[in-house]
């Protein structure tokens, strides 16, 4: 049950307490603070976080997948409660990230999820830290890679135009033209993302605009994207070697069947059926049980 709408309905102490069995955490690892939300027990799950959202986007999956592991949510470096530096964005970096703080808290080796840019850093843990990897899902949404170059600067009719890759490109400007205007932007890519749109509902969006209302919010989540480049050097010649699951709405399906097999050499895609980009909130039910079955 969703708390009323006041300001701090939104917090993080305030959304996590909606979770029974989870908990809200900070820890320093690499020089930044890293918010974290955990519960459950048994082998540990990570679960990151995508572009415009943050931890709270995986709400209705963290109790399904409680029982049978113990899920951390970590908001990446710039998402969040985390710290937003002016740099450190490559998805190599965010990885090293989430491998250190594993690190302060004693975990050796782990599953490993994530949801659009949060798959990208997913699957540079995977890439980058084979030793602490142990399964890989990525949500509808590969690694950066040479195929970003080919992006159409004007929409061509097949599928949604992805403008705001290019426009999350420009520096300083789009701070200062959507500092506290943001959900403006949310809620055109929910609208258009989603098949069903109330999926993420009135308050969810209200919590993402929250997250994301100020210049630095904006500045950092814009990093993420600012760093494609180096990312697309650092995927060359990579090879994941852990088990991998994509999963992906109808869409993404046939993009994740192009894009994840030059990478992958123990890959399953499946396709949640009746979603658009963000299985988690539209499909928990159905999302959760793929990852339960892959994970074993």
């Amino acid at each position: 049950m969703q708390s009323p709408n006041t300001a701090d309905s939104y917090l993080d102490r305030e959304l996590v307490k909606q979770l029974p069995g989870f908990t809200s955490h900070y820890l320093t690892v690499n020089g930044l603070q890293l918010h974290y939300v955990m519960g459950g027990q048994g082998k540990p799950l990570v679960l990151l976080p995508g572009w415009p959202q943050n931890w709270w986007s995986y709400h209705k999956l963290m109790p399904l997948l409680a029982d049978r592991y113990q899920v951390m949510v970590v908001e990446l470096r710039g998402m969040g409660g985390s710290d937003k530096p002016m740099m450190g964005y490559s998805k190599k970096e965010m990885a090293g990230d989430v491998a250190a703080l594993l690190d302060e808290l004693g975990i050796e080796r782990t599953h490993i999820a994530g949801h659009d840019i949060g798959a990208a850093v997913a699957f540079s843990f995977a890439a980058h830290f084979p030793q602490k990897t142990d399964k890989l899902v990525l949500l509808d949404t590969p690694h950066p890679d040479e195929n970003l170059y080919r992006l159409p600067m004007l929409p061509t009719g097949a599928g949604i135009h992805p403008w705001w890759v290019a426009f999350n490109q420009v520096q300083h400007l789009p701070e200062q033209l959507l500092e506290g205007r943001f959900h403006l932007v949310q809620g055109w890519l929910f609208d258009q993302l989603l098949v069903d749109k109330t999926a993420i509902t009135d308050f969810d969006r209200q919590v993402y605009a929250q997250a994301y209302g100020s210049q630095d919010a904006i500045r950092a989540s814009n990093g993420w994207y600012q760093t494609f480049p180096q990312d697309i050097e650092a995927i060359k010649g990579q090879r994941i070697e852990s088990p991998t699951l994509g999963l992906a709405g109808p869409a993404g399906y046939q993009m994740l069947s192009y894009a994840l097999p030059p990478y992958i050499d123990q890959l399953e895609i499946k396709e949640v059926g009746g979603s658009g980009h963000f299985v988690a909130e539209e499909r928990p039910l159905e999302t959760s049980r793929f990852i339960l079955d892959f994970l074993g």
